[in-house]
């Protein structure tokens, strides 16, 4: 297994990973609010994700990957400003919270599914756990960390001196440059709530009782049960996009090690933007795109699986009409490429790693270091490219190294399949010419002509079958 160094978020700086528990990595990434799709920039960092999962695995490791279903309690600022996000969804469908929760939650693993994400191991929905979003605040309040004002819970970022140590901002820093909404409540404006009671809306769909009155839990405390309910106090990875810095993820940190008194997570990976011509992709802004009206027009699922993986996580892409065409046409030029080194390859067995060409396994190895390379995956996927063109390795060799590879790109390899193209009167008259030609030399025994008509069929993309009535020809479906 190479060295794996990740860029850590929590200091800014490469580092060499190095799990808790040896052979067994603990990751936790926050998951969708389910008030309505998934935009493909949401998606983005679920792709991100996945390969990650999937690195990890390939290089031995035993991951358990959880992520939340925030159907509860996230306002559209993650300041504690604005509206209920499922509740403004509910109210504009004419649909309960719950019922606008499992729609689109049902939704975002269908788009997830297409897109070749594996289901994470463990896959928790808030309003399942609050009871331990409870114990956890109580925790937090013994410590002398909250205060009561409003008929709310808050969390006293005075109390946590590293708090805004991830965004890499002193607190001092923080109150000079606050643009949150006003609320007399707080005695900070970073202070934020960790559990209502006093809702600003009327009538609020999901209450609970709480030893601090009947309400419900603020959004960032959830993140921080659920993690610590399923991988412990202290775990190896948490993951999610770049906007969760300044205020989600410091959050999380703060009343985390408020509770348990050490340290939380120890590596902290961070997706950045999808970014259009009119900046970042935003439900809020209206300028959003799904998965489905990429469908729509004429794209595939893993066409946009593959624009993701041309660029770096830790850089914003760019996403226009133009860049999707050409991701679909390297994705289809990549699959014809495979299919054709499938057809020489033939149906022989397709060797295993141990038994693979010299010059193939060193492009497996160099692919293998550029994914622990903080998943250089843009550079991976480029190793595969070498590989498909390289006329001096063996086709079945390559075959079986691309597939390896795609385990982790997950670009659709295994699945390829050449579609069937119309032929002319003139091109069949052409294939029953060599199939004739191919029988007339059977009758002669005349076994080296015989094999080279069947591979010039071959390569045009067409199959025999011989049989007691003669020989059938038919195109081939790689």
């Amino acid at each position: 297994m190479p060295v794996i160094t990740f860029f850590n978020t929590l200091g800014r700086s490469m580092e060499e990973f190095k799990p808790l528990v040896p052979g067994k990595v603990g990751f936790y990434g926050c998951g969708p609010t389910v008030y309505n799709y998934a935009h493909i920039g949401n998606l983005r960092t679920y792709v991100f994700e996945d390969i990650l999962v999937r690195s990890l695995r390939r290089f031995g490791l035993d991951v358990t990957h959880v992520m939340n279903i925030t159907d509860v309690g996230h306002l559209s600022g993650d300041d504690d400003s604005g509206e209920d996000k499922m509740l403004r969804s509910a109210k504009e469908r004419g649909q309960s919270v719950l019922q606008i929760a499992s729609y689109y939650t049902d939704a975002f693993f269908a788009d997830t599914e297409r897109l070749g994400i594996a289901r994470p191991d463990v896959v928790c929905k808030a309003t399942e756990h609050v009871q331990d979003m409870i114990r956890l605040i109580r925790r937090i309040e013994a410590g002398g960390y909250t205060y009561s004002a409003g008929g709310n819970l808050y969390f006293d970022v005075s109390k946590f001196p590293r708090y805004g140590e991830l965004a890499n901002l002193r607190l001092e820093e923080l109150k000079a440059g606050a643009r949150i909404e006003v609320d007399e409540n707080k005695k900070n404006p970073q202070d934020f709530v960790l559990w209502f009671t006093k809702s600003k809306f009327e009538n609020q769909a999901l209450i609970w009782d709480s030893p601090w009155g009947r309400g419900y839990p603020g959004w960032h405390v959830e993140c921080s049960a659920m993690s610590m309910k399923y991988l412990g106090e202290s775990f190896d990875i948490h993951a999610g996009g770049v906007d969760h810095i300044p205020v989600h993820h410091t959050n999380e940190i703060a009343q985390s090690e408020a509770a348990t008194g050490k340290p939380w997570v120890r590596y902290w990976l961070h997706a950045e933007f999808l970014v259009m011509d009119k900046g970042k992709m935003s439900k809020s802004k209206g300028n959003f795109i799904t998965l489905q009206n990429l469908l729509d027009g004429g794209f595939e699922a893993l066409d946009y699986r593959y624009f993701c993986l041309g660029g770096h996580y830790r850089s914003q892409l760019s996403f226009s009409d133009d860049a999707m065409a050409q991701a679909r046409a390297s994705r289809k030029a990549m699959l014809e490429k495979f299919l054709d080194l499938r057809t020489h390859a033939g149906t022989a067995e397709v060797p295993n790693r141990s038994r693979l060409h010299a010059g193939v396994l060193a492009r497996l190895e160099r692919f293998d270091k550029l994914l622990a390379e903080d998943l250089a995956v843009p550079r991976a996927l480029a190793e595969l490219w070498g590989l498909l063109k390289d006329p001096s390795l063996p086709p079945a060799d390559v075959v079986a190294a691309a597939l390896d590879m795609d385990t982790v790109l997950g670009i659709g390899l295994a699945g390829a399949r050449r579609e069937e193209k119309s032929l002319s009167d003139e091109e069949r008259s052409k294939i029953q010419a060599l199939v004739d030609r191919r029988t007339e030399a059977k009758k002669a025994k005349n076994w080296a002509e015989a094999d080279a008509l069947r591979q010039e069929l071959k390569d045009l993309g067409i199959v025999l079958e011989d049989g007691p009535r003669g020989t059938v020809w038919k195109q081939l479906k790689a």
